[in-house]
């Protein structure tokens, strides 16, 4: 019997059959993803991807997505045994988006590529200057502001800040990200100039018992 292989599942492939430390040289691991989206028409590829999914694959892709208050996180792909994992973005309209994401000025706990499927958005980088303890942003500095559009690509480390001000209603992204880097990541409201570290929920639950 012939068994049809996902796209997603080739993409891993080829990353894990180059054999590449993936965490300290992320620069080879987006060569070999913006070899892969330039596929013709990727809207197409993620598409049937989708539609293809199993129950069991659909119900743990459910499990592990979530709601942000400016888009929805997707999760496409995530085996325990590979050092990254794939996801689809899907942005609200901008008219329901809350503050304290996207719209801030933050980092991530790890490395990702991503290109525009559909829609665009403004992307601005960032320098930010930390507190004497590394673990809030005491101020930021635009460094510049593109707006992007459909099959646009870009890379960010973990150590990169950036914010997407705005985005066009249905605007949906593809990403590839690394295991986490950091044990936590941080933003910063330029209107209030108030900064946040933000741990994952459940990097807590072991110590759980002992705050109750």
């Amino acid at each position: 019997m012939l068994i049809r292989v996902s796209a997603l599942a080739e993409l891993a492939d080829q990353l894990l059959t180059a054999d590449l430390p993936l965490i300290e040289q992320w620069e080879e691991a987006d060569r070999h993803f913006r070899a892969w989206i330039a596929r013709p028409n990727l809207r197409l590829t993620l598409r049937d991807y989708l539609r293809d999914l199993p129950p069991a694959e659909m119900a743990a892709m459910r499990a592990k997505s979530r709601e942000t208050t400016t888009h929805f996180a997707w999760c496409l792909r995530d085996q325990p045994d590979e050092p990254f994992t794939f996801w689809l973005h899907e942005y609200k309209p901008q008219l329901d988006w809350r503050p304290g994401y996207a719209d801030s000025v933050h980092n991530h706990r790890y490395h990702f590529c991503t290109t525009i499927v559909t829609g665009g958005y403004l992307h601005e980088r960032y320098l930010a200057a930390l507190n004497p303890t590394g673990q809030l942003i005491s101020r930021v500095q635009l460094v510049s502001s593109t707006w992007c559009a459909a099959g646009d690509t870009g890379t960010l480390l973990a150590s990169d800040f950036h914010r997407i001000p705005r985005a066009r209603d249905r605007t949906m992204t593809f990403l590839l990200k690394s295991r986490s880097i950091s044990s936590f990541s941080l933003s910063y409201d330029p209107t209030t100039r108030i900064s946040h570290q933000h741990i994952p929920v459940e990097s807590r639950l072991d110590d759980l018992a002992s705050r109750i």
